[in-house]
């Protein structure tokens, strides 16, 4: 796209979107008065439909992907005329929250100056909204953009994507780029070109009953056994390079005076790179018990490997400052520590994440965002969408994707 044509079509996008600030706000309000808890899969038919009506006006052939007893189901959407010849970009959301139905009663929807509040605004309704609006916006300028856009909205991402993970990785290995609506990172909007890997353990600890007061030698004691457990796995942070390790729960004994014969930890883990996975599953695997008489079994895995940049997802980045530019946008980058369907995406195709709303309150009671970072972000996703396929390496100046830094802000 010409420079010329580029800086007219911001400008198309960014009149139209500001022109429809009230509309994106109605059908904020509606997807988020459509309660959609991941633990109630029947919730999620109310905000399915309704997503399913507006991207078929929007000119997308729309699939209802089944998710079984574990999910509410998932859609899969695509143009109706749609050229093979080209690649495709993919756009990823959830339309489940944290929040059960009836919270709407204590947690209203509510518009107050520039900031909208309620049950999902920010993670992730808004997004989606953004999304559809972006799509709109790219209708009526009008633009075909020579990547085409598919869609994937699951309802399952808040558990961990078990039912939708294989559709997810099977459209990423088909995508010449993704990007993903879950919420900008901080309140100066940063997107998440990196994020950590996150994984959880379970160690169950096995040892011998006896009674503490009349025979304690011959039992062998969890509890003791569990204390040095704790102590091993905490010992593996390492907060510099990335590596946290946090014993979140543990249990067991049955009594004071009896010695415990079973004890259990529950592990989150986060890491930076494939290689720090690599490292800390084995050590957390490798631990042997310590307290004469017990021993451990070891479960779980790293689920969500890190999205880590990658020379593609720096171009891809650089795309992105590019159409910030021609918003007069400052647009900052960082990595975070939480995960998304984007740890996966970017395992296959190159991948910006946070390009959701700008707000706060993910899981809280004070969830909100910004109604006019909610035009900005649905502009610059637009001239993303509408962007040239990526240039391979040899057109990118050297030393351009090493400069970049992902650091945690």
């Amino acid at each position: 796209m010409e420079s010329g044509s580029e800086a007219e079509l911001a400008r198309s996008v960014r009149n139209y979107l500001a022109g429809h600030r009230e509309q994106m706000l109605a059908l904020l309000e509606a997807l988020v008065r459509a309660e959609s808890p991941t633990d109630v899969p029947e919730a999620q038919a109310e905000v399915l439909e309704a997503l399913s009506r507006l991207l078929r006006a929007l000119g997308y052939r729309v699939q209802y992907v089944p998710g079984g007893d574990q999910s509410g189901g998932h859609l899969y959407a695509r143009p109706d005329a749609r050229s093979r010849a080209r690649p495709v970009q993919l756009l990823v959301g959830h339309c489940d929250t944290v929040w059960p139905r009836g919270t709407l009663q204590e947690m209203p929807f509510e518009v107050e100056g520039n900031e909208v509040r309620g049950p999902g605004v920010f993670d992730m309704k808004g997004g989606l909204v953004q999304m559809l609006f972006a799509l709109a916006a790219l209708r009526a300028a009008p633009v075909d953009p020579k990547v085409t856009p598919i869609i994937f909205i699951n309802s399952d991402e808040e558990r961990g994507s078990p039912t939708s993970r294989r559709h997810l990785e099977r459209l990423a290995r088909c995508a010449h780029r993704a990007f993903v609506l879950e919420p900008a990172l901080g309140l100066d909007g940063k997107i998440k070109t990196a994020r950590k890997g996150a994984g959880r353990f379970t160690v169950q600890i096995q040892g011998e009953s006896a009674h503490a007061g009349l025979d304690p030698e011959s039992g062998s004691s969890a509890i003791l056994e569990l204390s040095h457990v704790v102590q091993a796995l905490h010992d593996l942070n390492d907060p510099e390079a990335g590596i946290s390790v946090n014993v979140g729960t543990i249990d067991g004994g049955t009594r004071p005076n009896v010695v415990a014969d079973a004890g259990v930890a529950e592990a989150d883990v986060r890491v930076a790179t494939h290689e720090q996975a690599r490292q800390v599953e084995m050590a957390i695997r490798d631990l042997e018990a310590t307290t004469a008489g017990t021993s451990l079994v070891i479960e779980g895995g790293i689920g969500r490997p890190p999205m880590a940049p990658t020379p593609a997802s720096r171009r891809l980045w650089e795309q992105a400052r590019r159409a910030a530019s021609l918003l007069d946008l400052d647009l900052e980058e960082a990595r975070s520590g939480g995960v998304s369907d984007g740890n996966l995406i970017s395992q296959y195709a190159p991948t910006l994440d946070g390009l959701g709303p700008v707000g706060d309150g993910a899981h809280a009671r004070h969830e909100f965002c910004y109604v006019d970072r909610m035009v900005e972000r649905s502009a610059l996703l637009a001239l993303l969408l509408a962007q040239p396929p990526l240039p391979p390496a040899s057109d990118v100046a050297s030393g351009a994707d090493a400069s970049a830094s992902t650091r945690d802000r």
